[in-house]
């Protein structure tokens, strides 16, 4: 008779459990030393090694022949315990014995010594599935137990279990496994069983089982009926997935706000016989997968994508602010909450990727909340621009007053002294001098822009090439400019089309200040222009009294 992989590959040591360390290094050095605790407590979700590690505990206390911690798995003990003929080993599946007749049972069964096993181990699975009666009598054995008998009570849900029950207990807490732990884990049983697996495959199978070793060895096992040779194509109908392609193009949609496209889309993919509620689930991990490439320092440790699929996702994320993603991930987390509750599930998705294209029709209080805070931005936006526009008209209102002058003496002999040349002699002259004391100001005055960095990130849906160009650069504020400390083929870049206006734009939004933008000169580079070194060696020469002659 065929068995299962995940029952055929079960641990056997506590060395064969995947990423449970914090765990499995506790229980060795515990039995090593002799330091064995009367109850434990494994919490965790499913598929993470509770009752596998309880099993492994049971032989590993009473083994005749232990190694470090672990079980032989040779002596009659081992093999009594993994063919299931030890009677001192009870397993109980408290969600059909939870009633308090069936802790009774245990309580008159505990005063009878072991017959083969040194320690009498009873492991209740489920165990928060007990009623109120039950737990009230599992505590008192609990708090007096024989010396001969060791309680191992696994759940997924500890917060059902009574806090009395939980301080009696040595508590595990079982983590969800990585997915790279359980892909190699799978490339392990793969090879074992010859079976032709590919690593992208088994870390999409990983990422499926969502971090359960059991769900991803049952999931290989239905990859199995469809082949052999295991690749993403297979998982992908194994697991009724959509492609990634499909994911890209609907999250495209909603970027680009096509909703002919995306509906279009979700209908081939409903002829296809895809799963609704798992496509849409699919989306909201697509975006999340997003938010985190936004938001985290180093993504690529934590989104399960190929290279190819990461450079994608990249692409897609600049194009979004962290807001629109939690916007997107909040409609399709809705749409997925109502579906099979009346509408059918094709029409919600279709409803919530109509709202992420066109969010007008979309009449929640976030929605509107969101286009109330763009309109309040754009509003801003336009004030701004008013206002420098305004005073900019009011600039040459000094210099106008001043052109009467001239004209207060009615003098006769005055006409021929007037002439159109030193009038705009003169006031040329005054800006020049004063945008030269400006100047020094500005680099004096000059302190580092910490957010020049966000400003450079803003800039990547709009021009890469520009954002690269300003990888790595700085920024100097000072008043109302923006020193950009670059070189000059950058701000030739800048010149080109409207990007200066563009970067003011974002400056705008980030800081809510309009600035001008500037190249940044240190000071030493500065003073440098300005001294000509040959004049410095001839004032040295005069000085030391030798005759300089000039030709």
């Amino acid at each position: 008779m065929y068995q299962a992989l995940y029952r055929k590959w079960r641990p056997k040591t506590f060395d064969d459990v995947s990423g449970q360390e914090h765990i499995t290094s506790t229980l060795k050095n515990e039995i090593a030393a002799g330091r064995v605790s009367h109850a434990y407590l494994f919490t965790g979700s499913r598929g993470t090694g509770k009752t596998s590690c309880a099993k492994i505990f049971s032989k590993a206390v009473n083994c005749l022949d232990p190694q470090n911690g672990n079980p032989c798995g040779e002596c009659e003990i081992c093999r009594a315990v993994e063919n299931g003929s030890a009677t001192d080993l009870v397993e109980m599946d408290a969600a059909s014995n939870r009633n308090i007749d069936d802790i009774r049972d245990i309580i008159s069964e505990v005063q009878t010594k072991p017959v083969l096993c040194k320690y009498r181990v009873y492991i209740v699975d489920e165990v928060h599935m007990l009623t109120p009666a039950a737990f009230n009598a599992l505590l008192k054995i609990l708090e007096e137990p024989p010396a001969h008998v060791i309680f191992i009570l696994a759940t997924t849900e500890v917060n059902k279990i009574l806090p009395t029950i939980q301080s009696r207990c040595q508590r595990f807490d079982f983590h969800r496994i990585a997915a790279r732990d359980i892909a190699d884990r799978l490339l392990y049983v793969a090879g074992k069983e010859g079976i032709s697996l590919s690593d992208s495959g088994a870390m999409l199978i990983a990422s499926v089982s969502d971090g359960a070793m059991r769900d991803a060895l049952s999931m290989l096992d239905r990859c199995l009926a469809i082949s052999r040779e295991v690749d993403d194509a297979v998982v992908r109908r194994a697991a009724g997935l959509a492609d990634k392609s499909y994911l890209y193009e609907l999250s495209a949609c909603a970027i680009r706000k096509n909703p002919a496209k995306a509906l279009e889309l979700i209908d081939r993919l409903y002829a296809e016989a895809k799963d609704m509620p798992q496509l849409c689930n699919e989306l909201v991990a697509h975006f999340r997968a997003l938010l985190l490439i936004k938001s985290v320092r180093n993504p690529r440790d934590i989104v399960v994508f190929t290279d190819g699929e990461f450079e994608q996702a990249q692409t897609q994320a600049d194009w979004l602010s962290v807001a629109d993603i939690v916007y997107y991930m909040d409609v399709l987390s809705r749409a997925y909450g109502r579906m099979g509750k009346g509408t059918g599930d094709r029409t919600e998705l279709e409803m919530a990727m109509v709202k992420l294209s066109a969010p007008e029709l979309d009449v929640t209080n976030e929605a509107t909340a969101a286009r109330i805070t763009a309109l309040e931005r754009a509003v801003k936006r336009l004030s701004a621009g008013a206002a420098v526009r305004e005073e900019a008209k009011a600039e040459p209102e000094p210099e106008d007053r001043e052109e009467p002058k001239p004209t207060q003496p009615p003098k006769p002999a005055q006409p021929p002294k007037p002439e159109r040349a030193p009038k705009p002699s003169a006031p040329v002259q005054k800006p020049a001098a004063r945008s030269a004391v400006d100047a020094d100001r500005l680099y004096e005055n000059a302190k580092p822009f910490a957010r020049w960095s966000e400003v450079v990130s803003a800039l990547k849906p709009i021009s890469r090439s520009i954002a690269a160009a300003f990888a790595g650069s700085t920024a100097y504020e000072s008043g109302n400019y923006l020193l950009i400390d670059s070189n000059e083929m950058t701000f030739e870049l800048l010149r080109q089309g409207n990007r200066r206006k563009e970067i003011r734009d974002i400056l705008f939004d980030i800081t809510g200040k309009q600035y001008s933008l500037g190249p940044y000169r240190p000071p030493c580079e500065k003073t440098q222009a300005q001294t000509d070194p040959l004049e410095a060696v001839r004032q040295k020469l005069i000085d030391s009294g030798i005759e300089v002659t000039e030709e």
